[in-house]
């Protein structure tokens, strides 16, 4: 790396401590401020729930829906930050005799996935004083992050950056802009939304840096490992998307056979699969960063994996 790549990313670091310190809030005075969800509002956009494709629903029963998804959704963030931010911390080793300026924006970072992660606790809890008792997420965030952790530093930053970006992307392109939506549930991923835009930032500068490390075996081995955690993350969001399917049929009112049963679980896959895996991968900038690390039959290697996923 020459003098001006070091200079202009230890410039990017500052930069994101500046944003971090003029974005910084606190989950009850600023997030919540008192207030509750309302069942008679969405809680997920139909951007991201992909409610208009349950097609054998009423229109109640897409809010409800949305209401189940939106829970998941918190869930999920509150999921994978735990291994984001052991990975954070992991990664900032590497600046404790070096750039303090980038160690103190990565430190930054990790306090605030510490926040995120109780804010997502928070919303789990007040969402499920709303809806039906019976609702599951039985995923053990420290099991996962032990697994996601035993892959290699580039795979795991990789998948970093793709939750990173679709996160962002999620609030501007379909929780803003939806006036149906809990503004409660708006105001979460609002402020969830300027805090992970500085740790895009910060995860593909870390991402490129380690990348400069590696051996071109290396990497070929963290490409698979790449793939490898994807699947994994698919694997989540199949037994998801059942157990909220049956929770959503133990709790709509009516009889629901098995046909549209499994169709249910079926839209519920879809939409999870878009969440967290496609709107990430498809992502622009996501796919310029990858595409400049790895070589072309690496990338034909993930996109015959993720074309498997739909």
């Amino acid at each position: 790396m020459n003098a001006v790549s070091r200079l202009s990313n230890h410039d990017r670091y500052a930069r994101c401590i500046r944003a971090s310190k003029m974005v910084s809030w606190d989950i009850e005075r600023d997030v919540i401020g008192g207030r509750t969800f309302d069942t008679s509002q969405k809680y997920l956009p139909d951007g991201l729930s992909l409610a208009p494709n349950f097609f054998t629903l009423s229109e109640n029963e897409k809010r409800f829906v949305s209401q189940i998804q939106g829970r998941t959704y918190a869930n999920v963030f509150g999921l994978v930050e735990r291994f984001i931010n052991a990975k954070v911390l992991e990664v900032s080793c590497d600046h404790w005799l070096g750039d303090q300026v980038a160690l103190e924006a990565l430190v930054r970072f990790s306090e605030e996935e510490l926040k995120h992660q109780a804010l997502f606790r928070r919303i789990d809890e007040m969402i499920g004083e709303t809806l039906p008792a019976g609702y599951h997420f039985d995923v053990d965030p420290n099991a996962v992050a032990s697994v996601v952790l035993g892959k290699s530093t580039w795979a795991v930053l990789a998948l970093t950056l793709h939750i990173e970006l679709f996160s962002q992307l999620h609030y501007r392109q379909s929780i803003a802009p939806d006036d149906q939506l809990s503004e409660l549930f708006k105001s979460v991923f609002l402020y969830h939304w300027k805090e992970e835009s500085q740790h895009a930032i910060l995860d593909e500068l870390e991402w490129v840096r380690h990348d400069a490390t590696m051996t071109d075996s290396d990497r070929d081995k963290a490409v698979d490992e790449f793939i490898e955690l994807v699947a994994a993350i698919d694997g989540i969001l199949r037994a998801q998307a059942a157990a909220d399917a049956r929770y959503f049929k133990a709790n709509c009112g009516r009889a629901v056979d098995e046909t549209e049963a499994q169709s249910i679980e079926a839209n519920f896959l879809e939409a999870y699969r878009w969440q967290y895996i496609h709107s990430g991968v498809r992502h622009p900038h996501f796919g310029e960063v990858l595409h400049g690390l790895i070589s072309e039959d690496q990338r034909m290697r993930i996109h015959a994996a993720l074309a498997t996923l739909q």
